[in-house]
């Protein structure tokens, strides 16, 4: 009888081995596709399948704000299709001027970083790459770079760079004569330019409705929009003005004051950074974030909007004597107020606490807040490298003592720009007694913060610009036995703080939402430059919810300061209807000024 001869279990494999053949696996891969990567291609299959890879991986932006937008389904994958299509011609047709055998590798790469970098800022921060967020970021300086940088933004940018990196590493572009690269690389550019013009004339019922309603969408085609608005905001100054400086200066003087005041006159005008008037406690706001500024019987006013939404447009905009709309359509560089003034014979400063002052202070003294701080002054007020606007302040009274004494005795005027709240790390814009509304965001990624956390560090940030100002006046007033004191606070521009889906500032104004135009406006003027003046304070009080823009700034300026001048205009002088008759009654409020649809 047979017996039956059971069988050995089957065994596992080893673990090792397991991974060993994993291993092995990967390795096989990477193998094939490092081979398919070093294939010839010429320069114009190369430029063609990166333009591809750049509308697929870099265009997020572009296709989500499509989806928000909404509308039937087949109208939006005819919109994605359609623009899918002009972004990759619009990328061939300028690739097509590089698409050279040799030396151009390190350009294509440096190409994809910028779109890498310009999807991750527009994801993150829900801005667009218009020309003016392109000046934004060329006159960007290291420490607002710092602020930018994160383990996110290196992962992104990554996740977009690795590949095409690879690939052009590995890419080989068999060398080619000259005038047949020539004859290839025209013909990829009328290929690319008929494409174009056939997909416009095809889809124009669908893309010309939408492109009008939504202009932000040309500025969300990436990279286009990058490099278009770089060559822009860096050409166009060159073409678009001669480079000829217009004085303004001529005729200016001192005023009447001058000859019977006992004393001079020292005035502080304070350019805030990124303040919105809505969190100003003072202005109504539901949180107290301006005590040091009620304690100090200050004057504010409601309803004032800034030129632009940024500092590299609002800055100059608010200190020339244009106004919004002539300044954004001028053909030449005006002199400014600090040029009026000094000419009149008043000491000027400008000491900056921000990434500079856009032009504005070149032909008058400036200083950094840095300038002049001693070691141990450098170690409480300037931490990791950036001072707090407190350093401002510092030896105050030695700046003062070292303006040339002729124009001092006239009067000075002094210029403070604040760091303020500039974004988008809040967190430290604030620190000790100004930290009150906790817990505060601490990351420069504010779509990852909590809205009650966001809000929390940017009303400190308020908060501390409530305690500089309260410093500022208490300076002055400690001034009044020598000097006619006052000080005016306006910032450059407001932010957004989640609304819409948008954070920081720099949308074009026609879409910006207000509040990144909502800026606040603070006097504190002390009774001697009231009477000197002829100002009634009860008036300006009054007159709390005017509505006035940066255009009112100079003129409001020049009539604080008594200084005259042929482009003195005295219906933009926001405190002129408080000044002289009016001060009898008391009854007569601020006009209206500044309302024009320009600032809407």
């Amino acid at each position: 009888m047979s017996r039956t001869v059971p069988s050995a279990p089957a065994t596992a494999p080893a673990p090792e081995s397991s991974r060993r053949g994993f291993a092995e696996c990967l390795r096989h891969a990477f193998r094939r596709v490092d081979a398919w990567f070093a294939r010839p291609l010429s320069a114009q299959q190369v430029v063609l399948r990166l333009a591809i890879y750049l509308v697929l991986a870099a265009n997020w932006p572009l296709w989500l704000q499509l989806a928000r937008i909404g509308g039937a389904a087949g109208l939006y994958w005819r919109s994605a299709a359609a623009l899918a299509v002009l972004i990759v011609c619009g990328m061939v047709a300028i690739f097509a001027f590089f698409a050279w055998t040799r030396g151009m590798k390190a350009l294509w790469w440096l190409v994809v970083l910028v779109a890498a970098l310009a999807q991750y800022y527009m994801l993150t921060y829900s801005v667009v790459m218009d020309p003016g967020m392109a000046a934004n970021v060329l006159q960007t300086d290291a420490h607002e770079v710092a602020d930018l940088l994160s383990l996110r933004l290196l992962l992104a940018v990554l996740a977009v760079v690795a590949l095409p990196s690879w690939w052009l590493l590995r890419v080989r572009i068999p060398a080619m004569r000259p005038l047949r690269q020539i004859w290839r690389n025209l013909v990829l550019l009328v290929l690319a330019l008929g494409v174009a013009a056939g997909t416009v004339a095809a889809m124009s019922r669908d893309l010309a409705p939408l492109m009008r309603n939504h202009p932000q969408l040309r500025y969300l085609m990436n990279p286009l929009a990058s490099l278009y608005s770089t060559t822009w905001s860096v050409a166009h100054p060159l073409f678009a003005r001669s480079g000829t400086l217009v004085p303004m200066t001529q005729g200016a003087a001192l005023g009447d004051s001058y000859a019977s005041a006992a004393k001079p006159l020292l005035f502080v005008l304070v350019v805030g950074e990124t303040a919105r008037a809505d969190h100003f406690g003072i202005n109504g706001y539901g949180r107290d974030t301006t005590p040091e500024l009620a304690k100090r019987g200050v004057m504010s006013w409601r309803e004032v909007r800034s030129c632009g939404t940024s500092t590299l447009a609002s800055l100059p905009c608010m200190f020339s004597p244009l106004g919004k709309s002539a300044f954004e359509s001028r053909d030449n560089e005006y002199e400014n107020l600090l040029d009026v003034v000094q000419a009149a014979g008043l000491a000027v400063l400008w000491l900056d606490n921000q990434s500079g002052c856009k032009d504005v202070c070149d032909r008058v003294p400036h200083a950094a807040a840095a300038d002049g701080l001693s070691e141990q002054a450098r170690k409480s007020l300037c931490e990791g490298g950036e001072c707090r606007d407190e350093a401002m302040l510092h030896d105050l009274d030695a700046r003062l003592a070292a303006m040339p004494a002729a124009q001092r005795e006239r009067g000075v005027l002094l210029v403070l720009h604040q760091m303020g709240s500039h974004g988008p790390a809040y967190y430290k814009r604030s620190s000790g007694a100004a930290k009150r509304f906790m817990p505060e965001c601490r990351t420069e990624v504010l779509a990852n913060c909590p809205q009650d956390e966001l809000l929390n560090a940017y009303d400190n940030s308020i908060a501390a610009t409530d305690i500089f100002l309260g410093k500022t006046i208490d300076w002055l007033r400690g001034q009044e036995s020598k000097y006619d004191t006052g000080m005016l606070y306006l910032s450059d521009h407001g932010e957004s703080l989640g609304e819409y889906g948008l954070f920081l500032h720099g949308m074009p104004y026609a879409v910006a939402p207000d509040g990144q135009k909502h800026v606040p406006m603070v006097a504190w003027l002390d009774g001697d430059l009231l009477r000197r003046d002829h100002l009634s304070a009860a008036c300006l009080r009054a007159g709390a919810d005017a509505h006035l823009t940066h255009d009112n700034l100079y003129h409001t300026m020049l009539g604080l300061l008594d200084v005259r001048s042929p482009s003195y205009r005295r219906a933009l002088d926001a405190f002129d209807n408080c000044r002289g008759a009016s001060v009898a009654s008391g009854q007569k409020l601020l006009k209206t000024q500044g309302s024009s649809s320009d600032f809407r």
